[in-house]
């Protein structure tokens, strides 16, 4: 038996994701964005409204960084996304976490975060279906501490996903399978 529930919005696991921009006076400004992802193999797409000061600070700057939110710093993560750049600048600054600046794109990496990609803006999409911004990727950094060789161990990462059901946040970590390969099992 199923019942019919009012959320429209029931995709899980949602991103969790820290989009970092400059403000137009040099300052850090960071948001908390669930609906953004992979659009194609380097590209992303982030579903943002322009009055965003995040987005108004894309556009001038032609450039931003995502990086993957991690249970280390939720309380953080979730500031980003409660509190609006337009009406708290200093909000990075409250935060207390730490940036640098990309030595490829006109952004800052949050230090504290494990995986960032630096992304050129590419364009920004409106009308009813608009999808929000574009950036192509032209890096991806991540923290030592997340890595097993040349690869990035995903459970080391502890990254979060926002459950839209609840309202809630739930660590990403355990493996469960093989992509490309459990399935064919079942091939005949």
């Amino acid at each position: 038996m199923r019942t019919n529930i009012k959320t429209t919005e029931a995709i899980f696991p949602m991103p969790v994701l820290m989009v970092a921009t400059y403000n137009e006076d040099g300052t850090v400004d960071v948001m908390n964005a669930a609906w953004g992802t992979m659009l194609e193999r380097d590209y992303v797409i982030l579903n943002l409204t322009e009055t965003h000061k995040t987005v108004k600070n894309i556009k001038a700057r032609k450039a931003f960084t995502v990086s993957i939110a991690d249970a280390a710093h939720i309380t953080e993560a979730d500031y980003f996304g409660v509190v609006s750049g337009n009406n708290t600048p200093n909000k990075f600054e409250t935060s207390g976490l730490t940036a640098v600046k990309s030595e490829i794109v006109d952004a800052p990496i949050i230090k504290e975060f494990p995986l960032c990609m630096e992304c050129e803006f590419i364009e920004y999409q409106d009308g009813k279906y608009g999808c929000g911004v574009i950036g192509k990727v032209v890096n991806t950094s991540a923290d030592k501490s997340v890595m097993e060789g040349d690869k990035v161990n995903i459970s080391k990462v502890n990254a979060i996903a926002f459950d839209p059901y609840t309202h809630g946040y739930y660590k990403v970590t355990e493996r469960v399978g093989e992509a490309f390969k459990d399935g064919l099992k079942l091939k005949k």
